[in-house]
């Protein structure tokens, strides 16, 4: 399963002259740099990726924290090959195939409690924005229409649409784009280094940062105004924040004592990456609304979902009349032949491997390999839990970030990829991963933070 592609099948997919790079306007990338020293996939198998030029590279990222069980693999591919000849698309409004039907089954199946009701999309920005609209219905129909205000987080990330930019908290991605949405507050993000450096799992201190949404927000905006707080159990895209021992419920207690929904944004955490389904059920705190992507298909098609817990989805649909349209959203893509194919098969995969299960059981190993990079220059913490882990490095003084691209290109060049975000470096294999494919990923990580100064 984990053995690299074959290098000559690869460059025989390389186009025969260079591809034009200019028309792409790509996406959070540099494009200048970029093009000037491009950095060009042309085959996956397994844990690895083929360059144009035939190198292998030992995938340390699940793509974009997507691939959870590895690349291209067979069942998936075989299910969207099958949908593309049978059903190529079918209309979602007013109209349905059996698959998406299916999809839907499985993911329920999946998530904690009763998160019962699937709404599916094409991403996890989609899926974000619809779980912000779903909230704000949900307190509409019950005569409280006056809860329009949000809770992010700073460092928060959720998506690049306007609802989940306006959340999100990472100054980069919203300082040039106005003002995007009124009536949004931001709780203090959990990164403190100073109290939870080099934490192996959840760190210990923090939880009365949750403090703030009763003591501050709410005390100055008044509960009957807040709809919703949306938070990642782990902050993945800012560099794997991890919430302290009882953040997470003490979020929860604040949230039912006032009336205000918790939405978990579980694009990352979700499906085997924390050792269990979902972050909820890592941590035992169950929101009100799930929002997941990448996994849910394996990285293969675009698929989102945001997922209702019975009483969100029941307040919605109950409220309005016969025959009428409950929830007046959704996408053309939604439920697509081929994105419910390949979320069947890909769910059907982690069942049948058991890869949950044995994330949780390679998260030791990883935690040990990783933690055995503490003591390398510059490096100011460590953190991990499950399969998801960061190297945080103290910044260059006057150029922050190009230290960990430093760190993310020596990597490469090397023939790992790993994740950069500022001045932290990400790591989060698929779950297929070998125990000494961690140990490669660590030992070049290793060399690259001795040599990079």
């Amino acid at each position: 399963m984990n053995q690299p592609p074959d290098p000559l099948a690869a460059r025989a997919l390389a186009p025969a002259d260079a591809v034009s790079l200019d028309a792409w306007w790509m996406p959070f990338t540099p494009n200048r740099q970029f093009k000037a020293a491009p950095r060009l996939l042309v085959s996956a198998q397994g844990m690895y990726f083929t360059t144009q030029d035939g190198r292998q590279i030992l995938d340390g990222q699940s793509g974009l924290w997507c691939v959870n069980a590895g690349h291209c693999r067979e069942p998936i591919v075989a299910a969207i090959q099958h949908a593309a000849a049978t059903l190529d698309y079918a209309p979602p409004f007013q109209m349905g195939h059996p698959g998406a039907f299916a999809a839907a089954d499985k993911l329920r199946a999946m998530t904690p409690g009763d998160l019962d009701h699937v709404f599916f999309c094409n991403s996890g920005s989609e899926a974000v924005d619809t779980a912000l609209k779903m909230a704000l219905a949900f307190h509409r129909v019950r005569g409280e229409g006056h809860r329009t205000k949000l809770v992010g987080r700073h460092r928060g990330y959720h998506g690049v649409n306007i609802g989940g930019t306006a959340v999100g908290g990472i100054p980069g991605n919203r300082k040039g784009f106005g003002t995007l949405m009124s009536g949004v507050e931001h709780l203090a993000s959990t990164h403190d280094p100073a109290r939870n450096a080099f934490s192996r799992g959840q760190p210990k201190a923090g939880a009365e940062l949750a403090d703030e949404l009763e003591q501050r927000i709410i005390a100055t905006e008044d509960a009957s105004t807040i709809a919703a707080v949306i938070v990642e159990p782990v902050s993945g895209s800012t560099g794997v924040v991890i919430p302290p021992v009882g953040y997470l419920e003490k979020l929860r207690a604040i949230c039912d004592r006032h009336g205000i929904l918790l939405i978990f944004d579980e694009v990352i955490t979700g499906f085997g990456r924390l050792g269990a389904s979902f972050g909820a059920e890592r941590f035992k705190v169950l929101p009100d609304i799930l929002v997941c992507a990448k996994g849910l298909t394996n990285g293969a098609v675009p698929m989102g979902a945001t997922v209702a817990r019975k009483h969100v989805y029941e307040a919605i649909v109950g409220a309005a009349a016969a025959n009428a349209i409950e929830f007046p959203h959704g996408y053309t893509y939604s439920g697509h032949p081929l994105a419910a194919a390949a979320a069947c098969a890909t769910l059907d995969l982690f069942k049948s491997e058991k890869l949950f299960e044995r994330a949780a059981s390679l998260a030791p190993h990883f935690e040990t390999a990783l933690h055995a990079l503490s003591g390398k220059p510059r490096v100011i913490d460590v953190r991990n839990i499950g399969l998801v882990g960061a190297i945080e490095l103290e910044p260059r003084p006057v150029a922050p970030g190009a230290r960990a691209f430093d760190v993310f290109m020596h990597c490469y060049e090397r023939g790992v990829l790993v994740r950069f975000t500022g001045d932290v470096i990400a790591v989060a294999p698929p779950l297929i991963v070998a125990s000494g494919e961690i140990d490669r990923i660590a030992t070049t990580l290793g060399e690259a933070l001795s040599v990079v100064k």
